[in-house]
């Protein structure tokens, strides 16, 4: 028969992790014995966060000295019961919530790019965030997170080494990453995307905890679960990171899908009035700030006429119309 580890064993072990963690960074056998570990049984996940954010409470703590008073900072949180803190179960945004509780945030600042604009943004700890079209980031920095929240757009984050965890708040879920490469996306209407380019990152929200490695990608709803991530290719990276060197690339996107990506970069618009031209497929790669030029290229392909009338380029098919002077 076999026997069920105790909750009193499963904290024991996360924080023997942590413990590991606060030394030094973990190697990378280290790292495949804590996956391999978080992975044996779903409670774990959640007595890590719950011994990481009682670990980042206990250091801020030391580090305003022996004669801090709680009550002197206007009723600071009591640190939390064993009670409460097994109430938590495993849910990894009330855990972190603990953790930004217990330590002042500095004020955020604002970082914004306007439509068409791709802008780097250089972070304190040498870290870099790229904002693409019509992006908004919120940096603030403590001495315990490297925290950034995303409020709309596309930004990929480029993580140094440090020991202080880079947290990147999108909607209601949190990504954390200690190094690495990873793009968030939130656009209007449509899912939370996230895209992790290199090294390793958590996702948390509604009660769980998801571990995403390289060349892994996720789309969740901001009301729903997780959802589940899926394994994408070197070419599909490549393809979702166009954006950085100004370009877009399509793989068999519906024309009618194209010119909606376009519209993210310029106020020219694509406007097609055949449904069947709307839904031919497109694949290139294309400059983002020339929806003309791309007009005209796929004009020419599918044997249409791309017509220009002021902001507005008109994809259509049939004759071209007669001019008259």
């Amino acid at each position: 028969m076999v026997q069920l580890e105790t909750a009193d064993g499963i904290d024991a072990a996360a924080a023997e992790w942590v413990a590991r963690e606060d030394r030094e960074p973990l190697t990378a056998s280290q790292e495949q014995a804590l996956a391999a570990w978080l992975e044996g049984d779903p409670r774990r996940a959640g007595a890590l966060l719950r011994a990481r954010a009682v670990a980042l409470r206990s250091q801020s703590a030391a580090a305003l000295g022996a004669q801090y008073d709680p009550a002197a900072f206007g009723g600071a949180p009591a640190r939390p019961s064993r009670r409460q803190m097994l109430s938590w179960g495993a849910s990894g945004s009330l855990a972190l919530a603990a953790v930004v509780a217990g330590v002042g945030v500095a004020a955020p600042q604002a970082h914004a790019t306007g439509r068409g604009e791709v802008r780097l943004v250089p972070l304190a700890d040498g870290s870099t965030v790229l904002l693409n079209t019509q992006t908004r980031v919120r940096v603030s920095y403590d001495g315990q997170a490297r925290r950034l929240r995303l409020d709309a757009g596309e930004a990929y984050f480029t993580v140094l080494d440090d020991r202080r965890p880079l947290v990147v708040e999108v909607g209601d879920r949190r990504i954390v990453a200690h190094s690495g490469a990873f793009r968030v996306r939130k656009l209007n209407g449509s899912p939370i995307d996230i895209l992790v380019h290199q090294g390793r990152v958590e996702v948390l929200g509604d009660n769980a905890a998801l571990a995403l490695a390289a060349n892994t990608e996720l789309v969740m709803s901001e009301s729903q679960g997780l959802g589940a991530p899926h394994a994408v290719s070197d070419g599909e990276v490549t393809r979702e990171l166009a954006w950085r060197e100004g370009k877009i690339a399509f793989e068999g996107e519906t024309l009618a899908e194209a010119a909606m990506a376009f519209a993210r970069y310029s106020d020219t618009r694509i406007v097609i009035t055949d449904p069947a031209l709307a839904a031919e497929p497109v694949v290139g790669l294309y400059s983002a700030n020339d929806p003309a030029g791309f007009a005209r290229a796929v004009a020419e392909a599918f044997g249409a006429q791309a017509v220009s009338e002021g902001r507005t380029v008109i994809l259509r098919r049939g004759p071209a119309p007669i001019k008259v002077s």
